[in-house]
């Protein structure tokens, strides 16, 4: 049968190899892989030249807020910043809206505003916070990928961290039904002790922030997960690690075949904390950007694979939380909206140590949908995967300006930088969703649910 649409390029980035190929797409799936030159008659052509054609993204870390929030973002601005930055598939965090998704009724109405709205397609992570183990199976038979905690205060009154205790209660229930735990994992202890100590420093340096979270608080919550994936044999997910003093804990578990992942984000891998103006509070996050010495033992982590793959953690506020007038670290809210600016701001970075572009589908792509469940299906150009796609020039240049950007409050610490990777079409399922700029009328965006 004949295809509906042929995408062929020069450089074409699979499983197997970089190099030029036509990808063959009918019903939305992938029905077969060619020549470069292979493309029966008639049948509608977009030849991206030189440009890359990559598997669309698979960001499992955007928190997009809606319902309840909807003025810090919502699914219609996020889907579209997602599609400009060649996000094909999100799954969104269970914080941040109101009801958070901790209970499959609040499950249910996160659907409900995520219907007709989005660009590209969308799952959703359960939650656990304490007392809510009775929940967590009906969440997951409802479709729910997995389940967050915090182990820290999260920021939000609707999502309550857990303690050892807690999470004791619902472990068992994981283990049962068989779901990965994420994890924010830092231990309030050290983050406590580091606080008492910072009485009287000037707020507005960034190092009185990035004191106040000290590595010790992330090593030591990671420690915890490590013996707790062990005990009930749970898988456990290390969402957004900061620290490379946790790498050698990670390595031991990964050895003794620990069920255990980790993932880090673009701006630990981008931004280091001795660039960091005073009162710049876009800078913000939890866990804090560290020291350029550890952004490199990132980077080696990720090369090695003992970081497996980056997500965003895309949390955008207002900008009045941000508090840029005051400038003051440790009253701004912290979170990072970088959801449309993943691909070139990792490729940015990798460029420059000579990664290739095989490294950017893995990190980008495959690793993330092997998390979710969703690796037959996302995150790689083979016969019978979703047609999901992102063309993009890696060469071509750019500066982040604000008029550029999809999600809804603009305030980001990529504004004014240059970063190379300049995205030109993304397709959803055969569709062309985002192309120069200009968006489909359609919204061709699914909700995805677990199995």
């Amino acid at each position: 049968m004949n295809p509906d649409l042929v995408v062929r390029s020069r450089q074409v980035v699979t499983s197997e190899d970089v190099g030029p190929a036509s990808i063959h797409i009918r019903s939305g799936k992938i029905a077969a892989l060619g020549s470069y030159d292979e493309a029966p008659g008639g049948c509608p052509v977009f030849d991206a030249g030189e440009s890359v054609v990559m598997p669309g993204l698979v960001d499992t870390h955007v928190h997009i807020n809606e319902p309840g929030r909807t003025e810090w973002e919502g699914f219609a601005s996020a889907t579209r910043a997602a599609a400009a930055g060649g996000v094909t598939t999100l799954i969104e965090m269970p914080l941040n809206s109101i009801p958070a998704t901790t209970t499959k009724q609040a499950l249910e109405e996160k659907v409900s505003a995520a219907q007709g709205q989005c660009h590209v397609d969308a799952g959703f992570w359960g939650g656990v916070v304490p007392g809510n183990a009775g929940d967590l199976r009906g969440l997951y038979q409802a479709g729910a990928f997995g389940f967050k905690c915090f182990l820290i205060p999260s920021g939000v009154p609707e999502f309550v961290c857990v303690t050892e205790a807690d999470l004791r209660a619902a472990l068992p229930e994981l283990s049962l039904i068989g779901a990965v735990l994420l994890a924010h994992s830092e231990l309030p202890g050290p983050i406590d002790e580091a606080v008492a100590t910072l009485k009287g420093a000037d707020p507005k340096k960034y190092s009185t922030w990035l004191q106040s979270r000290p590595r010790e608080a992330e090593n030591r919550a990671i420690e915890l997960l490590i013996r707790l994936s062990q005990e009930f044999k749970v898988p456990v997910h290390i969402v957004h690690l900061s620290s490379s003093d946790a790498l050698p804990a990670i390595r031991r578990a990964k050895e003794e075949g620990v069920s255990l992942t980790v993932e880090t984000c673009p701006h630990y891998l981008t931004f280091a904390a001795d660039e960091i103006p005073d009162g710049a509070t876009e800078f913000k996050c939890a866990p804090p950007l560290r020291e350029r010495e550890n952004q490199e033992k990132l980077w080696t982590a990720l090369e090695d694979g003992l970081i497996d793959f980056v997500a965003t953690d895309h949390s955008p506020c207002p900008p009045e939380m941000k508090g840029r007038e005051a400038g003051d670290f440790l009253q701004a809210w912290g979170g990072i909206a970088s959801l449309q600016l993943s691909l070139p701001a990792v490729w940015t970075q990798a460029r420059q140590r000579g990664f290739a572009l095989r490294k950017m589908t893995e990190w980008l792509c495959r690793a993330p949908a092997r998390l979710t469940g969703l690796e037959n299906r996302k995150g790689t150009i083979a016969v019978g995967y979703d047609a999901d796609l992102v063309v993009w020039n890696p060469e071509a240049e750019f500066v982040v300006k604000l008029e550029k950007l999809h999600h809804r409050h603009k305030l980001t610490p990529y504004l004014g930088r240059e970063l190379y990777g300049v995205v030109g079409a993304t397709f959803l399922r055969g569709k062309k969703i985002y192309s120069e700029g200009s968006f489909s009328g359609d919204l061709a965006g699914t909700i995805l649910k677990r199995g």
